[in-house]
């Protein structure tokens, strides 16, 4: 079988510090083919494509941008993704990396031009949209896979694994949190990230009750989030401290602090962790992850430069890292790079095998549950769409039903 030829849908943070560099680096090993990149306007295309980090890690890479960088760069075009996604040939694989209330059409097109899909969390913002999905991406035997990459974090796997040979007992009483740094407010969050579309609880937050499900096999049924109203440098509102609690299927409480607010001369570069106590027979248990950095503290002659970097540093050597192993170029690594790696080869596995074999091959990773898919994770979804409706309502509680439908309402 041919390459996957990649198209990417959206041009922004997230494609320039994971997803953009782990594409290439599928590309350099003979992974995967060309690769598009698709943005509302050319002015993100054009700092991708003059990134000096990547010209040394990728030298002689380089991507096909939608728009052109000619002309007017803050032009906009937002419906060109769909001329993109329509000019792939059929079963290719589609990244969708826009905004959270944006990600349903996308993925729609996607699948109505029979491509694969890679998203970025959270999946869709409904629960239905779940839904839909999921049954439109079997009926064309087609792989949606959510990019949830902390699942891919070693000490994730390791404590799924022990979780569940019983040696944390039952989840019992857990917080989280995940603080992104201050200059996301000066970035495109500003735009979209506001009170009518999203929030702290719903982009960030989410990994953290993703990961309580991936290690324990429990279920949210029901979310209260408080959010805090604050304003970006362009005079937009939004949600930018929030503070959720989820209750779980075995009565279990997980509390979720998230905000776009951590200092930026601090040295990570954001703050985040979860501690989670469990019971066992007549002994307590305990998992505590501090997530933002792995035991490593620099202090350097200068500034090194990127947004939010410090003299004082606390590197995470775990997420996403360019390292040198002899060139050309360098190599990421970490588990942001696996996440994505792990949803193309199985895009890529699921194309290569006989029509007649692609939905047991879905349905098989529907069933390892380590990579997140619709049919595995609708809970998040249900959490997502319970939040959003919670926050809008002065966090009262709102409680998760899965059957005969999934849905939610106001308790």
């Amino acid at each position: 079988m041919s390459r996957m030829d990649v198209a990417v849908i959206g041009g922004g943070m997230i494609t320039y510090d994971q997803i953009l560099p782990s594409l290439y680096h599928l590309q350099r090993l003979g992974t995967i083919g060309e690769i598009s990149v698709c943005a509302l306007n050319a002015r993100p295309l054009k700092a991708l494509a003059e990134s000096e980090l990547f010209a040394r890690a990728f030298p002689g890479q380089s991507f096909r941008p939608y728009p052109e960088l000619t002309g007017d760069l803050d032009k906009p075009y937002p419906e060109l993704y769909r001329d993109v996604i329509a000019a792939l040939a059929p079963r290719n694989l589609v990244v969708v990396a826009v905004p959270d209330q944006l990600h349903y059409p996308v993925i729609r097109a996607a699948l109505e031009h029979n491509q694969h899909v890679l998203s970025v969390k959270p999946l869709v913002l409904r629960a239905a949209q779940s839904v839909e999905i999921e049954r439109e991406a079997r009926a064309r035997s087609l792989l949606v896979g959510v990019e949830y990459h902390k699942r891919f974090d070693d000490r994730s796997l390791l404590a799924r694994r022990r979780y569940r040979e019983g040696l944390f007992g039952e989840f019992k009483l857990g917080t989280a949190r995940l603080l992104e740094k201050w200059y996301y407010r000066h970035s495109n969050f500003q735009n979209w990230c506001t009170v009518e579309n999203s929030d702290a609880f719903t982009y960030i937050g989410c990994h953290y009750v993703d990961l309580v499900h991936f290690i324990t096999g429990l279920l949210p049924v029901a979310v209260s989030v408080w959010g805090v109203r604050d304003r970006y440098p362009n005079g937009n509102e939004g949600f930018l401290w929030t503070d959720a609690r989820v209750i779980w299927s075995n009565g279990a409480c997980l509390n979720v602090q998230n905000a776009l607010g951590f200092p930026d001369d601090a040295p990570g570069t954001n703050i985040q962790g979860l501690t989670m106590y469990c019971s066992g027979g007549d002994r307590g248990a305990w998992l505590e992850h501090h997530d933002q950095y792995r035991g490593i503290k620099y202090c350097y002659t200068r500034n090194p430069g990127g947004a939010g970097a410090t003299v004082y540093a606390e590197p995470s050597t775990d997420y996403f890292q360019y390292l040198d192993l002899g060139g050309p170029g360098l190599v990421p690594v970490g588990y942001g790079y696996r996440s994505i790696e792990y949803i193309v080869k199985a895009a890529a596995r699921v194309e290569a095998a006989p029509e007649g074999e692609r939905q047991s091959i879905l349905a098989e990773y529907d069933a390892r549950g380590v990579m997140a898919t619709p049919a595995n994770s609708l809970f998040n979804e249900l959490v997502i769409e319970a939040g959003r409706l919670s926050i809008l309502n002065d966090g009262r509680l709102a409680r998760i039903h899965y059957e005969p439908e999934p849905r939610v309402e106001l308790s």
